[in-house]
Formats: structure tokens, C-alpha cells, sequence
């Protein structure tokens, strides 16, 4: 059997089909009432007539409710007035499952309130939309690796060591043996590249983040490439076109969504190569001449990234950092060894960073005293010193926080709404 859906009602004009969904909303009259029903891919109108439709149907408008679950026939007419330009003349509305009252009306809620009901307010108009423009980055992120030969590595999710930092680790007992929810799959993520050449790893990652920030969140999702014989310009080069291309693909594909969030397309428009690129110290005096009282070798706060950015109106890359702030397995600069050979990308617009990456430490003598230095043994690194006894060479790579993207081309305020079911420092459901 076909199935007909309305994301695709251009090519029905004119035929008879049947759409199975849910009663986003409805106005009813005397001899007509009309129906907006949603099929997860759109919102058709359908015009529910005394004369069209069988009485049945026509009748269903003294017992339908919001969110009731429908199938509807009718003939896909063109109608500019109507959402999405077209409408259906139903010849019969069958009703599947009448929906009790719907908690989430068309007045104010409070966000705890939303976030209580996740589980419906996704059905929402506006929160359906950012859901499918991040489908939509998902699918530009794996379409950007695997048409460059970047090979898929899934990397663990129970882990033995930290990868950024002891403080931010969910530990949990495995069998005895303490381990700790990923906090990255770089580590590993070396590994395939030394095996593949070019890698890369996508999925959920966890930080024990007391923050109650609009950009944290305690489980998000990262896409992690790393590649063989990549320097630090290498990796900005290939940073810089992949957010272009997601950009780019968003913009192509997903305008209605866009103008459901009343995004300012224009700022997305920008968003082209060359990216600038500044060094961390270079930044620091962008800060000093805006009146921030800014110590070097510090660490960049959220307002000290959005007044860097501010100066741009597209990302910016900042590089070389302080290797004191920066992870053990980041290569120092050979020209300075204060410096790491670092990279962060600051989105405009208040967004704050949404790549973090560096070129790795190639040199074992070197990674072994900074694993020291951070408390560690060789011990518990023992298998990723490996891969600089046997054929060691110089890499690099990055990460890519999805939802601090998804937030910055939708234009969001606040992280939440980024992925259908958030995890903060206070919300474990549903």
C-alpha cells in the first residue's frame, strides 16, 4: 500500500490520497469545520464539508479533540492561504483514538512545566522544527566525513580514564572494576586513525558539569574526526569547511523550519570561508580593548567568548592557547612551549564554542611526562602510549558539540530544546 505524506502534498495536487496523523487544531461552523492534521511531516488544513464529507465525518466535529489520532481521504487541492500552500477536501475523516484533554494549550507554560511534558511538547510546532533542522545537521555532519573517505569508528561508551579532566566524570561500577561514562572518543578515536588514516566517531558523551548554564548540558552528542598527517592549519582548514557545508545544507533544506523559528537568515548567510583565525593571544587583547580586565594564561568565560566573537560576524578560530589550560595529550608549539597547538571555534552571536581541537602529542617521552604531571600513571594509559611505540606520527583532530550548533542556526536560548530528551544537573525525566 502507498503511503501519502504531506511534506510531499506537491506532487498529490489534484489526487485522491489518505494522510494519518493527529488533530493539531481545528475551527469548526455550521456546514464546514477544518481540521489541521500533523503526520510528523507537516501540517495539512483539511476542509471538512456538509456536502464532501460522509455525515460520519462531518459529525466527528462535535467529538474530536486535540491530539486525537486520524486518518483522512481527500483530494490535495493548491491553496496559498492554507500552511505549507496546500489543502485537503476530505471525503471522510475516520477517527483511530479520541485523545483526553491535552495538557499543553495555546496559552503560556512555565519551562518546568514544558520540560515535565517533553514527551508531548515535542508535537509542537516550533519544537518540531528544531528537531528536524537538527536532523538535517546529522545528516550534513556524516555526509561531509563519508564523502571525504572518513571511515565511521564507534568508540566506547564505558571508559577506563579520563579523557578531559577527573572533575567531570559519571563513574559507575563495571563488574567490580570502577569506569566512567565517556567524556570523548578521542583517545580511542587516535587509534583509528592510525589504523584508517582518517576516522571519525559520533555519539553521546557525559560531563558532570555542576553548571546551570544555558549551554551545558550533562549528556550531549559530539562527532569527533581525527586524521593521520594533520597539522593544527590542516585541521582549521578542515574545520572551517565542515561547518560551512552544515550551514550551507541547513539553508538549503530547511527554510519553512527556519522561518517557523523566525531566524534571521541573513546571519546564517554569512557564514562562509574563510573563517577568521586569531591567536589566543591576539584575542586576549580584543578583550583588554573592551575594557575586560583579562590575565593571560586564563581561560576564556562565556562572556569573554561572546564579546571575541561579537567582533565577527561569522565563526572565529582561536588558536595557540595557554598549554597550561589545555589537555595533557595536546602538542606543545615548537616555537613557544607555553602554548599549545590548540583550536578553539567561537560561533557569532552569543554562542560561545561549538568546536574544541588540537593537534595531538606524537612525541612519547613528552605525553608520558604530562600524564605524570596530571596525576596519572603509564598504567592507565598504557594502550594509547601504544600508538606512539608502534609507528608513531603526527595528527590531528576536533570535536563538534551538536546541540551548541543546533542552538546557534536556530537561534535558540537556551540548550534545552536542542535534543528531544535533555539532561541537566536537575532534570533526569522524563
Amino acid at each position: 500500500m502507498k503511503e501519502y505524506f504531506i511534506q510531499n502534498a506537491q506532487d498529490y495536487v489534484g489526487q485522491t490520497v489518505t494522510l494519518k496523523g493527529w488533530a493539531y487544531s481545528f475551527r469548526k461552523g455550521g456546514k464546514i469545520w477544518f481540521l489541521q492534521l500533523r503526520d510528523g511531516t507537516g501540517i495539512m488544513q483539511c476542509v471538512v464539508t456538509k456536502f464532501d464529507a460522509d455525515e460520519a465525518s462531518f459529525e466527528l466535529k462535535n467529538v474530536i479533540t486535540q491530539e486525537s489520532s486520524v486518518i483522512v481521504t481527500g483530494e490535495i487541492k493548491a491553496e496559498p492561504r492554507s500552511p505549507g500552500g496546500y489543502e485537503m477536501l476530505a471525503a471522510k475523516v475516520e477517527l483511530v483514538s479520541l485523545a483526553d484533554e491535552y495538557p499543553i494549550s495555546k496559552k503560556d507554560h512555565g519551562t518546568d512545566f514544558l520540560m515535565d511534558n517533553r514527551h508531548l511538547w515535542l508535537r509542537s510546532k516550533r519544537q518540531h522544527a528544531i528537531m528536524r533542522i537538527r536532523h538535517t545537521i546529522v545528516k550534513a555532519i556524516r555526509d561531509f566525513f563519508d564523502d571525504r573517505e572518513f571511515t565511521l569508528i564507534d568508540t566506547p561508551i564505558f571508559q577506563q580514564a579520563a579523557t578531559e579532566g577527573t572533575a567531570t566524570l559519571f563513574s559507575t561500577d563495571y563488574f567490580g572494576e570502577k569506569a566512567y561514562l565517556t567524556q570523548s572518543g578521542q583517545l580511542y578515536g587516535e587509534a583509528g586513525a592510525a589504523a584508517f588514516g582518517k576516522i571519525y566517531c559520533f555519539g553521546p558523551t557525559f560531563r558532570a558539569e555542576k553548571s546551570r548554564t544555558r549551554r551545558h548540558l550533562t549528556e550531549f552528542w559530539m562527532v569527533e574526526p581525527e586524521m593521520a598527517y594533520y597539522d593544527l592549519d590542516m585541521n582549521m582548514d578542515l574545520a572551517e569547511e565542515f561547518v560551512s557545508y552544515i550551514v550551507a545544507q541547513v539553508l538549503e533544506h530547511r527554510q519553512p523550519e527556519l522561518q517557523t523559528l523566525d531566524r534571521d537568515i541573513s546571519k546564517l548567510e554569512a557564514v562562509q570561508a574563510p573563517f577568521p583565525r586569531i591567536s589566543y593571544t591576539d584575542a586576549v587583547k580584543v578583550l583588554t580593548e573592551n575594557g575586560v580586565e583579562f590575565k593571560w594564561g586564563a581561560d576564556f568565560g562565556a562572556t569573554d567568548e561572546t564579546i571575541i566573537s561579537n567582533q565577527f560576524d561569522r565563526p572565529v578560530m582561536v588558536h595557540r592557547y595557554p598549554s597550561a589550560i589545555k589537555a595533557f595529550y595536546m602538542k606543545r608549539d615548537p616555537e613557544d612551549d607555553k602554548q599549545a597547538m590548540a583550536l578553539d571555534m567561537l560561533a557569532p552571536e552569543g554562542y560561545g564554542e561549538i568546536i574544541g581541537g588540537s593537534q595531538r602529542e606524537d612525541d612519547i617521552e613528552a605525553l608520558i611526562r604530562r600524564i605524570k604531571e596530571d596525576g596519572a600513571t603509564e598504567e592507565d594509559y598504557a594502550w594509547y602510549l601504544d600508538l606512539r611505540r608502534y609507528g608513531s606520527f603526527p595528527h590531528s583532530g576536533f570535536g563538534l558539540g551538536l546541540e551548541r550548533v543546533v542552538a546557534w542556526i536556530c537561534g535558540l536560548k537556551h540548550i534545552r530544546e536542542t535534543i528531544p530528551f535533555p539532561r541537566t544537573i536537575n532534570r533526569l525525566n522524563p
